[in-house]
């Protein structure tokens, strides 16, 4: 029996290689793209054809690697606040006209469905919590505005030529293979790299604020039913644990004796994100399986994948969010 094609998008990426393991062992026949600017081919399980390509640049090639693929997972972007900051002209490039090329690569091969990696950064500082699809979009900084609006692009898609699209709002995700190079930002990975090398944690104002984690298995799963579920055809979902946790919390669950180094609060982040999970629960019958505690301990026994990780430290960090601060500072 003939396998069902599929492409991911950034698949060597962090999400998007744990999707394209979640897919192989669905047996689908799994394509994934990607430029490798912060992706590893190392990531990617065997049996996945792989394409080096920029989706920012419009090429035939995109849609001959489409034609006969039933579902699109377009998970490729640019990520970090900082560098958006610096060059919000390549954030746009990808994550805009490189959605707009993937859009037009759907329809030109005839994809039945897009699943789109949105972002819950979309919502800037809400002030409603837990918040849901229907909240007011307020994004505070160039990738949060890119994000959104490849979002928009999607939905327009779907409205205009009827390219079925689910669109997921992602909140917090962390996992194995998060990335560890680039600009700062990336809480899991400092600390990892930092509890690796028994080095103290470096938290950013007094450590209250809270995050939705949910871990990249749980995300994977909630792009998959997204593609194969006809309820969610049309839609914008979030996805959260629901049960948002303190940086305080996760510091005492990775390592309740180590030392920590207090850094001043950054300005254009919410003091809690927390997803109103009612929808997706509803459309998908989707709710997380891997609670923050199960996923820390299995961070913990991969420890040595962030020995040689950046390590990032006061000074450091002071340099990497100078921009942060100056652009973002409050009024």
């Amino acid at each position: 029996m003939k396998k069902n094609k599929v492409v991911v998008t950034g698949g060597a990426g962090f999400i998007g290689s744990h999707l394209c393991d979640f897919l192989i062992k669905k047996n689908y026949s799994v394509v994934a793209i990607d430029n490798l600017s912060s992706g590893n081919l190392k990531n990617l399980p065997k049996g996945v054809k792989f394409y080096n390509l920029d989706i920012s640049k419009k090429s035939t090639k995109l849609s001959k690697i489409f034609e006969g693929a039933k579902y699109v997972f377009h998970l490729a972007a640019l990520a970090d606040i900082v560098p958006s900051i610096e060059d919000p002209y390549r954030y746009y490039e990808v994550n805009v006209t490189g959605t707009l090329n993937v859009l037009s690569a759907c329809l030109n091969k005839d994809v039945k469905k897009i699943v789109y990696a949105a972002s819950s950064s979309c919502y800037g500082i809400p002030s409603k919590f837990p918040t849901n699809e229907n909240s007011k979009l307020i994004p505070q900084y160039p990738y949060a505005l890119t994000k959104m609006l490849g979002e928009q692009l999607v939905k327009h898609w779907g409205q205009v030529y009827k390219l079925k699209f689910t669109s997921l709002r992602l909140f917090n995700v962390y996992g194995t293979r998060s990335r560890t190079s680039g600009g700062y930002g990336a809480m899991f990975g400092v600390f990892l790299a930092q509890l690796a090398n028994k080095k103290p944690f470096t938290v950013v104002g007094n450590g209250n604020q809270k995050r939705d984690f949910t871990y990249v298995t749980d995300v994977c799963r909630a792009f998959y039913l997204s593609a194969i579920k006809k309820k969610a055809d049309y839609e914008t979902l979030n996805v959260g644990s629901d049960n948002p946790k303190s940086v305080n919390y996760i510091i005492k669950i990775l390592d309740s004796a180590a030392k920590k180094i207090y850094l001043p609060k950054r300005p254009g982040e919410p003091d809690i994100t927390f997803a109103d999970t009612k929808k997706i629960k509803k459309v998908l019958n989707w709710s997380p399986l891997i609670s923050i505690e199960k996923g820390i301990l299995i961070l913990k026994d991969n420890i040595d994948l962030w020995k040689k990780a950046p390590l990032w430290n006061k000074k450091k960090i002071a340099k990497a969010t100078k921009l942060w601060f100056r652009f973002l500072k409050d009024e």
